[in-house]
């Protein structure tokens, strides 16, 4: 390549690449100067922020220890274990990340709403989940989960056989080998999904207003807040519940960077550190 073409090929890679910091940046930066120009750092919160913030805690929080439950056996067995329909399963397990918002959250209404496939029975025992807390949980867990369930399959692959068959042949088994051998070699990696899922539960808004609605102290979740906010024309406090947002996901991200960081130097060959670092 000559000096010129190379010259040509720096300039547009440096003009595309300043063009995409522009349109992902931009955004961002125009909200966190209309909250630096308008002082609303002087400003107190109102209560229904402060709702918002409380219920948006809960709910991502038991969301997590939810995903983390089923998740860790579920991404084992797509990792270690062969069987019929396996990729199917694994299809299923991820299409969440790619589906529509409105889709999950019908989705979740036609599964269990009143008149959806087990609603009825759920009914009959006295368990009603659309428009509760319970129902923003749920939306939670179903956009969010397969981010853990992926970063858990990277880790639980990512460790040698070898390994687990060494701790077999000592005598450990089921259990116990799951517990104190693969869980200690791949805990960064299900640290990182976890924050991941999390961060992404947090940010959860179309599933959850079809499925919880919004509704104050109860379902309206910080983004349905943003929505509500800027549908009545609070602008400042949708831009307030926006800047909190941003704020928490922003140290979601970094502790999960970090992560990542530590987990490839600790293992070069990590599928995370290619996945994960940089975000």
């Amino acid at each position: 390549m000559s000096d010129t073409n190379l010259r040509l090929y720096r300039i547009l890679v440096l003009v595309s690449s300043t063009l995409g910091v522009v349109l992902l940046g931009l955004p961002l930066a125009s909200l966190v100067w209309r909250a630096f120009t308008q002082g609303m750092w002087q400003e107190r919160p109102d209560a229904e922020i402060v709702d918002a913030i409380r219920l948006s805690l809960q709910t991502t929080c038991a969301a997590a220890v939810i995903i983390a439950f089923f998740g860790m056996p579920l991404a084992y067995v797509l990792v270690r274990w062969r069987f019929p329909l396996r990729g199917i399963v694994n299809l299923l397990v991820q299409l969440p990340i790619v589906l529509p918002p409105s889709v999950a959250g019908l989705a979740l209404l036609l599964a269990y709403g009143r008149r959806g496939v087990v609603g009825p029975a759920l009914e009959s025992v006295g368990v009603t989940l659309p428009f509760t807390m319970w129902a923003v949980i749920m939306a939670q867990v179903f956009v969010a989960a397969p981010f853990f369930i992926r970063a858990a399959q990277l880790g639980f692959a990512n460790i040698p056989s070898e390994i687990e068959d060494a701790a077999m042949v000592d005598g450990a088994s089921g259990f116990s080998l799951f517990l104190f051998v693969t869980l200690p070699l791949s805990w960064r990696s299900l640290v990182v999904g976890l924050t991941l899922a999390w961060t992404r539960a947090m940010g959860e808004f179309g599933a959850t207003i079809l499925f919880a609605g919004r509704l104050r102290g109860e379902t309206e979740t910080m983004p349905l807040l943003v929505y509500g906010a800027f549908e009545r024309g609070d602008v400042d406090g949708a831009i307030w519940a926006g800047i909190i947002l941003i704020l928490i996901t922003s140290a979601a991200l970094v502790f999960t960077q970090f992560l990542a960081h530590q987990l490839g130097r600790s293992d070069a060959s990590s599928p995370l550190e290619g996945m994960f670092t940089g975000l």
